[in-house]
């Protein structure tokens, strides 16, 4: 299996709103960080879908070596 390209050194943080389908880019490949663009196509990556469940601050994965996607472990700290 190839590495995601570790798109931040950082999580990104990010205002959901309820209701609302995200669409998390695995690959690292996305203009649209943390968000899915379609650059993984013709890859083994597939973007992690989230669905808000309220309307609050949630931290995507930058560095995508995160044992809890799409969401920031800490990961970024170790690598």
């Amino acid at each position: 299996m190839s590495e995601a390209i570790r798109a931040s050194d950082t999580p990104f943080s990010v205002e959901v709103e309820s209701g609302q389908t995200y669409y998390w880019c695995a690959c690292g490949k996305s203009s649209q960080q943390p968000f899915c663009d379609g650059s993984h196509k013709g890859s083994e990556f597939n973007p992690v879908k989230y669905e808000a469940t309220a309307s609050e601050k949630k931290y995507f994965c930058g560095c995508k070596r995160t044992g809890n996607s799409p969401f920031c472990d800490g990961s970024h700290k170790q690598s």
